[in-house]
Protein backbone atom coordinates (compact mmCIF):
# COMPACT_ATOMS: atom_id res chain seq x y z
CA UNK A 1 0.00 0.00 0.00
CA UNK A 2 1.35 3.40 -0.91
CA UNK A 3 0.87 6.51 1.17
CA UNK A 4 -1.09 9.38 -0.32
CA UNK A 5 -1.87 12.88 0.83
CA UNK A 6 -4.92 12.89 3.09
CA UNK A 7 -8.11 14.39 1.67
CA UNK A 8 -10.04 17.23 3.32
CA UNK A 9 -12.69 14.69 4.28
CA UNK A 10 -10.24 12.59 6.33
CA UNK A 11 -8.67 15.38 8.38
CA UNK A 12 -9.10 14.79 12.13
CA UNK A 13 -11.78 12.12 11.53
CA UNK A 14 -11.73 9.31 14.09
CA UNK A 15 -12.69 5.86 12.81
CA UNK A 16 -13.36 2.65 14.71
CA UNK A 17 -12.47 -0.60 12.89
CA UNK A 18 -14.10 -3.74 14.34
CA UNK A 19 -12.86 -7.06 12.94
CA UNK A 20 -11.85 -10.31 14.63
CA UNK A 21 -9.15 -11.00 12.00
CA UNK A 22 -5.91 -9.54 13.39
CA UNK A 23 -4.30 -9.27 9.97
CA UNK A 24 -7.19 -7.41 8.33
CA UNK A 25 -7.63 -5.18 11.36
CA UNK A 26 -3.96 -4.17 11.39
CA UNK A 27 -3.84 -3.63 7.62
CA UNK A 28 -6.93 -1.44 7.73
CA UNK A 29 -5.52 0.61 10.58
CA UNK A 30 -2.24 1.13 8.73
CA UNK A 31 -3.91 2.04 5.44
CA UNK A 32 -6.51 4.38 6.94
CA UNK A 33 -3.90 6.09 9.13
CA UNK A 34 -1.74 6.75 6.07
CA UNK A 35 -4.76 8.36 4.42
CA UNK A 36 -5.11 10.87 7.24
CA UNK A 37 -7.64 9.24 9.58
CA UNK A 38 -7.28 8.62 13.30
CA UNK A 39 -8.02 4.93 13.83
CA UNK A 40 -8.95 2.86 16.85
CA UNK A 41 -9.59 -0.89 16.62
CA UNK A 42 -11.58 -3.57 18.40
CA UNK A 43 -11.43 -7.34 17.94
CA UNK A 44 -15.01 -8.12 19.02
CA UNK A 45 -18.37 -6.70 20.02
CA UNK A 46 -17.72 -6.17 23.75
CA UNK A 47 -14.48 -4.29 23.06
CA UNK A 48 -16.28 -2.14 20.46
CA UNK A 49 -19.07 -1.34 22.93
CA UNK A 50 -16.56 -0.16 25.51
CA UNK A 51 -14.87 2.15 23.01
CA UNK A 52 -18.17 3.47 21.66
CA UNK A 53 -19.30 4.22 25.20
CA UNK A 54 -16.13 6.17 26.00
CA UNK A 55 -15.21 7.96 22.74
CA UNK A 56 -16.84 9.73 19.81
CA UNK A 57 -16.22 8.18 16.38
CA UNK A 58 -16.99 9.81 13.06
CA UNK A 59 -17.57 6.41 11.45
CA UNK A 60 -17.51 2.71 12.36
CA UNK A 61 -16.14 0.08 9.94
CA UNK A 62 -17.73 -3.15 11.12
CA UNK A 63 -17.22 -6.76 10.04
CA UNK A 64 -20.41 -8.82 9.98
CA UNK A 65 -18.91 -12.27 10.58
CA UNK A 66 -17.43 -12.32 14.08
CA UNK A 67 -17.60 -14.97 16.80
CA UNK A 68 -19.89 -14.19 19.69
CA UNK A 69 -21.71 -10.95 18.99
CA UNK A 70 -21.75 -10.44 15.23
CA UNK A 71 -21.70 -7.17 13.34
CA UNK A 72 -25.46 -7.12 12.75
CA UNK A 73 -26.17 -7.42 16.46
CA UNK A 74 -23.66 -4.66 17.18
CA UNK A 75 -25.29 -2.41 14.54
CA UNK A 76 -28.69 -3.02 16.16
CA UNK A 77 -27.27 -2.12 19.58
CA UNK A 78 -25.55 1.01 18.26
CA UNK A 79 -28.69 2.31 16.57
CA UNK A 80 -30.53 1.84 19.86
CA UNK A 81 -28.21 4.23 21.69
CA UNK A 82 -29.31 7.77 22.44
CA UNK A 83 -27.11 10.78 21.79
CA UNK A 84 -24.17 11.06 19.43
CA UNK A 85 -23.20 7.38 19.61
CA UNK A 86 -26.50 6.20 18.15
CA UNK A 87 -26.06 8.45 15.12
CA UNK A 88 -22.53 7.26 14.28
CA UNK A 89 -22.30 6.25 10.60
CA UNK A 90 -21.67 2.54 9.99
CA UNK A 91 -20.03 0.81 7.03
CA UNK A 92 -20.37 -2.97 7.24
CA UNK A 93 -17.96 -5.47 5.68
CA UNK A 94 -19.67 -8.62 4.39
CA UNK A 95 -18.78 -11.75 2.48
CA UNK A 96 -19.63 -11.17 -1.19
CA UNK A 97 -21.80 -14.28 -1.29
CA UNK A 98 -24.05 -13.16 1.57
CA UNK A 99 -26.62 -10.69 0.16
CA UNK A 100 -28.93 -11.30 3.14
CA UNK A 101 -26.28 -9.85 5.46
CA UNK A 102 -26.04 -6.73 3.34
CA UNK A 103 -29.82 -6.28 3.25
CA UNK A 104 -30.17 -6.90 6.98
CA UNK A 105 -27.32 -4.51 7.78
CA UNK A 106 -28.92 -1.70 5.77
CA UNK A 107 -32.31 -2.44 7.34
CA UNK A 108 -30.78 -2.12 10.79
CA UNK A 109 -29.38 1.31 9.97
CA UNK A 110 -25.96 0.77 8.38
CA UNK A 111 -25.05 3.54 5.94
CA UNK A 112 -23.27 1.37 3.36
CA UNK A 113 -21.63 -2.02 2.86
CA UNK A 114 -18.57 -3.42 1.13
CA UNK A 115 -18.04 -7.04 0.19
CA UNK A 116 -14.91 -8.99 1.14
CA UNK A 117 -12.36 -9.22 -0.36
CA UNK A 118 -12.29 -5.53 -1.25
CA UNK A 119 -10.00 -2.96 -2.82
CA UNK A 120 -8.72 -0.56 -0.13
CA UNK A 121 -9.24 2.35 -2.51
CA UNK A 122 -12.92 1.48 -2.78
CA UNK A 123 -13.14 1.41 1.01
CA UNK A 124 -11.68 4.93 1.15
CA UNK A 125 -14.15 6.19 -1.46
CA UNK A 126 -17.11 4.72 0.38
CA UNK A 127 -15.95 6.14 3.73
CA UNK A 128 -15.46 9.59 2.20
CA UNK A 129 -18.89 9.44 0.52
CA UNK A 130 -20.57 8.61 3.83
CA UNK A 131 -18.75 11.40 5.64
CA UNK A 132 -19.73 13.92 2.95
CA UNK A 133 -23.38 12.89 3.32
CA UNK A 134 -23.14 13.29 7.09
CA UNK A 135 -21.57 16.73 6.70
CA UNK A 136 -24.41 17.77 4.40
CA UNK A 137 -27.12 16.82 6.87
CA UNK A 138 -28.88 19.73 8.59
CA UNK A 139 -27.90 20.15 12.22
CA UNK A 140 -30.10 18.13 14.52
CA UNK A 141 -32.03 20.30 17.01
CA UNK A 142 -30.78 19.89 20.55
CA UNK A 143 -34.25 20.30 22.03
CA UNK A 144 -37.71 19.62 20.62
CA UNK A 145 -40.70 21.37 22.18
CA UNK A 146 -43.91 19.37 22.41
CA UNK A 147 -46.32 21.55 24.34
CA UNK A 148 -45.50 21.19 28.02
CA UNK A 149 -42.90 18.55 27.15
CA UNK A 150 -39.31 19.00 26.01
CA UNK A 151 -37.24 16.25 24.40
CA UNK A 152 -33.44 16.52 24.63
CA UNK A 153 -32.30 14.77 21.45
CA UNK A 154 -28.66 14.46 22.53
CA UNK A 155 -29.44 12.90 25.91
CA UNK A 156 -32.59 11.09 24.85
CA UNK A 157 -34.41 12.59 27.84
CA UNK A 158 -38.02 13.79 28.06
CA UNK A 159 -39.35 16.29 30.59
CA UNK A 160 -42.86 17.58 31.27
CA UNK A 161 -43.02 21.02 32.92
CA UNK A 162 -39.39 20.49 33.90
CA UNK A 163 -39.96 17.12 35.59
CA UNK A 164 -38.32 14.01 34.08
CA UNK A 165 -40.54 11.54 32.24
CA UNK A 166 -39.28 7.98 32.07
CA UNK A 167 -38.65 6.60 28.58
CA UNK A 168 -37.55 3.12 27.68
CA UNK A 169 -34.44 2.89 25.51
CA UNK A 170 -36.59 1.97 22.49
CA UNK A 171 -39.02 4.83 23.10
CA UNK A 172 -36.18 7.35 23.41
CA UNK A 173 -34.58 6.17 20.19
CA UNK A 174 -37.88 6.11 18.31
CA UNK A 175 -38.60 9.68 19.42
CA UNK A 176 -35.12 10.75 18.34
CA UNK A 177 -35.54 9.23 14.88
CA UNK A 178 -38.87 11.04 14.48
CA UNK A 179 -37.32 14.30 15.74
CA UNK A 180 -34.61 14.10 13.07
CA UNK A 181 -37.35 14.17 10.42
CA UNK A 182 -39.72 16.55 12.21
CA UNK A 183 -42.76 17.60 10.13
CA UNK A 184 -42.09 14.78 7.66
CA UNK A 185 -43.60 11.30 7.67
CA UNK A 186 -41.32 8.41 8.60
CA UNK A 187 -42.41 5.04 7.24
CA UNK A 188 -43.53 2.35 9.65
CA UNK A 189 -41.13 -0.14 8.06
CA UNK A 190 -38.25 2.32 8.49
CA UNK A 191 -39.15 2.71 12.15
CA UNK A 192 -39.62 -1.04 12.43
CA UNK A 193 -36.10 -1.51 11.06
CA UNK A 194 -34.77 0.70 13.85
CA UNK A 195 -36.52 -1.55 16.35
CA UNK A 196 -35.81 -4.86 14.56
CA UNK A 197 -39.52 -5.56 14.15
CA UNK A 198 -40.29 -6.44 10.54
CA UNK A 199 -44.05 -6.27 11.07
CA UNK A 200 -44.07 -2.90 12.78
CA UNK A 201 -46.28 -4.02 15.68
CA UNK A 202 -43.68 -2.95 18.27
CA UNK A 203 -43.61 0.52 16.69
CA UNK A 204 -47.38 0.90 17.08
CA UNK A 205 -47.14 -0.08 20.75
CA UNK A 206 -44.29 2.36 21.39
CA UNK A 207 -46.15 5.19 19.63
CA UNK A 208 -49.20 4.54 21.80
CA UNK A 209 -47.07 4.69 24.94
CA UNK A 210 -45.27 7.84 23.80
CA UNK A 211 -48.58 9.56 23.13
CA UNK A 212 -49.66 8.89 26.70
CA UNK A 213 -46.50 10.65 27.85
CA UNK A 214 -46.45 13.71 25.56
CA UNK A 215 -50.02 14.33 24.42
CA UNK A 216 -52.69 16.18 26.36
CA UNK A 217 -55.29 14.00 24.60
CA UNK A 218 -53.62 10.77 23.40
CA UNK A 219 -56.75 9.78 21.47
CA UNK A 220 -56.43 12.97 19.38
CA UNK A 221 -52.67 13.48 19.10
CA UNK A 222 -51.31 16.93 18.30
CA UNK A 223 -47.57 16.14 18.24
CA UNK A 224 -47.17 12.48 17.30
CA UNK A 225 -49.47 11.98 14.35
CA UNK A 226 -50.39 9.05 12.17
CA UNK A 227 -49.93 9.66 8.44
CA UNK A 228 -52.32 7.25 6.79
CA UNK A 229 -50.63 4.86 4.41
CA UNK A 230 -47.15 6.21 5.24
CA UNK A 231 -46.24 6.02 8.93
CA UNK A 232 -45.83 8.55 11.72
CA UNK A 233 -44.82 12.20 11.91
CA UNK A 234 -43.60 14.34 14.79
CA UNK A 235 -44.87 17.94 14.66
CA UNK A 236 -43.12 19.91 17.42
CA UNK A 237 -43.97 23.54 18.27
Amino acid sequence: MTSRRSSPVSGHRHLLVVDDDDRIRDLLKEFLTRRGFRVSTAADGPAARRLLGALHFDLVVLDVMMPGEDGLSLTRWLRGQAGVAGASPVLILTARGQPDDRIEGLRLGADDYLGKPFDPEELILRIEAILRRVDARPAEPREVKLGRCTFDTARGELTADGAPVRLTESEAHLLKVLARSAHAAVGRLDLAGVNTDAGGRAVDIQVTRLRRKIEQDPANPRYLRTVRGRGYMLTPD
